[in-house]
């Protein structure tokens, strides 16, 4: 049956009933793109009757997940969270990671809102509106971005995990501001076949949840190669802490909440190392002319571009032009950079288990300022991708877990690692996720 890290207490047919009562309220409005309210309730009265006489449809037995709006669903136009995609064909197939959940037992209760064709860290869009962070009552922040919607499905309590897509950092922002936990895995573990692309050199799959152990359920589901749900023990585990970059303009509450975080982790046995790390300051000189989500998107997304410019967010087309013209020299040359970079941050990280650092270096941004400022834009949607994107460039895998105390607006604790590191990151997050666990409890 449904593993013992997802709600059993009551039926699937009584959580549909709730989530989409949830989805109809004040709170959850901009979350989701389209509800499948009909075929929910006809996927969870099904997960029921087999559960009443012993059977299992599979690890994710009545689960409810939301799926980010550039995911393939047969039958439907993948939008993106745009409208210039209205007039494309459906989707003749669900994405690999959409049948394998379906497979083993998920519920599907509908697509979420983002960042249009995933392309910004903040989550504002101006097609269908912008999720209100949950974790701020009394003013409107920013979910994060890209996938914005799946965080806050999950914060609002509609969905037990929002699947997402993570380029430079859209899994783990809106987690980290939405005060949940996060998971971009090694790039190769889950097909992103059927998902609309941004940057086929950086783009992942993976799920946004309440705790490690769900996200591991769920990952193990999408990728077909289950990690280890053991956790690791803390003492004499070495972690670095990148002094470079990571630690720049860090706002007083982060900075609190990671200092805290690391005497904890101290406290439990673990080395704790401030390097310099100073070849995370280059990655922005050797990504020029513009990196390359910008001219994979351009590639990408161009016939879009020349048909309907004026129906795309001005913001992403501004940043998505950059990628135009660029040589098949200048293309290659960037991976040359980024392999040799890569390399080199192999030997900088020798004889360490992970890195440590915020996911975020400030709190959950007021959404209004955003919104018709563009140079407040850019700058946000800069600082909020900085440090995890720099995981995506290294190919690595890495893990946005809760770390502020109760009564404090959500931060994030960044633990990463190399390409192929999964296993053994999945297993200290696990440790960390229960030292962390009671700050906010």
């Amino acid at each position: 049956m449904t593993q013992a890290c997802f709600d059993t207490s009551t039926t699937s047919t009584q959580r549909v009933a709730s989530a989409l009562e949830g989805a109809a309220s004040p709170s959850a409005q901009h979350v989701f793109t389209q509800l499948y309210a009909d075929a929910a309730r006809t996927t969870a009265q099904h997960c029921d009757a087999e559960a009443q006489v012993g059977r299992s449809l599979g690890a994710l037995h009545g689960v409810c997940i939301t799926l980010k709006d550039n995911i393939d669903v047969t039958g439907e136009t993948t939008m993106a969270g745009g409208v210039v995609c209205a007039v494309e064909p459906p989707a003749l197939h669900d994405a690999p990671v959409v049948q394998r959940l379906r497979d083993a037992g998920a519920v599907v209760l509908g697509k979420t809102n983002m960042s249009e064709f995933a392309f910004s860290g903040v989550g504002i869009n101006p097609h269908h509106g912008t999720p209100v962070n949950p974790a701020d009552t009394a003013h409107a922040r920013v979910p994060g971005g890209s996938s914005s919607g799946a965080a806050v499905s999950v914060a609002l309590g509609l969905a037990e995990a929002g699947i997402g897509t993570d380029t430079g950092g859209s899994i783990r922002i809106p987690a980290a501001l939405c005060g949940l936990v996060g998971y971009k895995s090694t790039q190769a573990r889950i097909p992103c076949t059927g998902v609309m692309e941004l940057s086929r050199t950086l783009d992942t799959v993976g799920s946004i949840t309440r705790s490690v152990r769900a996200c591991l359920a769920v990952d193990a589901v999408l990728s077909r190669q289950p990690l280890p749900t053991d956790a690791t023990e803390l003492r004499g585990l070495r972690f670095a802490v990148p002094q470079t970059l990571m630690m720049d303009d860090v706002d007083a509450t982060v900075a609190q909440a990671f200092a805290r975080a690391l005497r904890r982790i101290s406290e439990a046995g673990a080395q704790v190392v401030e390097i310099p790390f100073t070849a995370l300051g280059d990655i922005a000189a050797l990504s020029m002319p513009g990196g390359f989500s910008p001219i994979e998107g351009y590639a990408a997304h161009h016939a879009r571009l020349e048909r309907g410019a004026h129906q795309i967010d001005p913001r992403v087309v501004a940043r998505m032009v950059l990628g135009k013209g660029i040589s098949a020299q200048d293309y290659l040359e960037l991976h040359n950079r980024r392999n040799t970079w890569i390399a080199a941050a192999h030997q900088t990280l020798h004889g360490f288990d992970a890195m440590l650092c915020p996911t975020i270096p400030v709190v959950a941004p007021l959404t209004e300022p955003l919104l018709k400022d563009d140079e407040a834009f850019f700058k946000v949607n800069r600082l909020l991708l900085r440090n995890p994107s720099a995981i995506n460039y290294m190919d690595g895998c890495a893990w946005s877990l809760p770390c502020h105390a109760a009564g404090e607006l959500p931060v994030g604790l960044m633990l990463s690692g190399l390409a192929g590191q999964d296993a053994h990151l999945g297993q200290m997050a696990l440790a960390l996720e229960n030292l962390m666990n009671s700050l906010h409890a």
